[in-house]
């Protein structure tokens, strides 16, 4: 006997939710492996391996499979928009804001600093943003890079053009300084999460404008509740005078334990002012050594 119009129907109603679950694991390991920095994604035979297979069990990834109703749907229409193309930037459609001729879309699942579901969201909440005046002349959204569980973060003022250029925080020649005081101290880079205020260039690398942090500020909050650090420094009056609401000079809060939200936070010199006047690394290294001994690090051996 042949089958019946009830069991065809019913054995289409299992292979359609079978192709939903299996789709949805394949998504969450796309939104994992772009959370953790792959820039180029396995072809698509691997990708359905993986969706078939328990090498990624769920809740390892970037999405736990207890996620909320939506999430599925969510993250495949975030990835859908902006695709990675072979340099990890989006190629989804043209930003509203006018931008320069070269500047990509801001990726969301691949940009630098999501390496945990709390940041991701953030990133995906900030999106290809406008909300102030500087979308209109950058090139990449500087969301922020390290390490999503680090015991410490440095805060910094804004992106600079090598920032801008390149999709990440510190990374000219005050970046290179910065690095060198992250090692300093016994850290690789990687140990540490590195943010800004402001996630894109100031024109001219102008300060940033009241409007400007006010449009931002929510976002770098959120990365600090997401990564939950022990001790923030904050580099620079900027970033110091927004975490702490105070408007007292920089060179007076220097070397003076405040705390943001339970947080310990350190304010120091700016890599970029140390550049300009080296005499001044002297204080910033003594703020330094009071963040490690308050981590419990030792003294590096000279």
């Amino acid at each position: 006997m042949g089958e019946s119009s009830a069991d065809v129907s019913g054995g289409a109603q299992e292979r359609e939710q079978e192709v939903e679950t299996l789709a949805a694991e394949a998504f969450r390991h796309l939104a994992w492996l772009q959370s953790a920095g792959v820039s180029e994604l396995p072809p698509p035979p691997i990708m359905e391996q993986l969706a078939r297979s328990s090498a990624f069990p769920p809740g390892e990834g970037a999405a736990d499979s207890a996620a909320p109703p939506g999430q599925a749907e969510r993250t495949r229409d975030a990835l859908s928009r902006d695709a990675p193309s072979r340099d990890g930037e989006g190629a989804g459609t043209a930003a509203p804001s006018p931008r320069p001729a070269d500047a990509p879309r801001a990726g969301f699942a691949g940009d630098k600093g999501c390496g945990s579901p709390a940041l991701l969201a953030i990133r995906q909440e900030i999106g290809d943003c406008t909300r102030c005046k500087l979308a209109a002349g950058r090139h990449r959204l500087v969301f922020g890079v390290g390490n999503p569980a680090a015991e410490l973060v440095f805060v910094g003022e804004g992106p600079g053009e090598d920032e801008d250029r390149q999709g990440e925080p510190f990374v000219g020649r005050a970046g290179q300084l910065l690095t060198r005081m992250i090692e300093a101290m016994g850290y690789a880079r990687g140990d540490v999460y590195i943010a800004n205020v402001v996630k894109c260039r100031p024109p001219g690398n102008r300060n940033p404008e009241p409007d400007e942090i006010e449009a931002c500020e929510p976002f770098l909050r959120a990365q600090l509740a997401a990564i939950r650090p022990r001790v923030i420094v904050a580099l620079g009056k900027f970033a110091a005078q927004t975490l702490l609401r105070d408007a007292t000079p920089i060179s007076r809060l220097r070397g003076r334990w405040a705390t943001y939200e339970g947080v310990k936070l350190m304010p120091t010199f700016h890599p970029a002012y140390l550049l300009r006047s080296p005499d001044e690394k002297k204080k910033a290294w003594e703020d330094l050594q009071l963040v490690m001994k308050e981590l419990g690090s030792s003294l590096p051996r000279r």
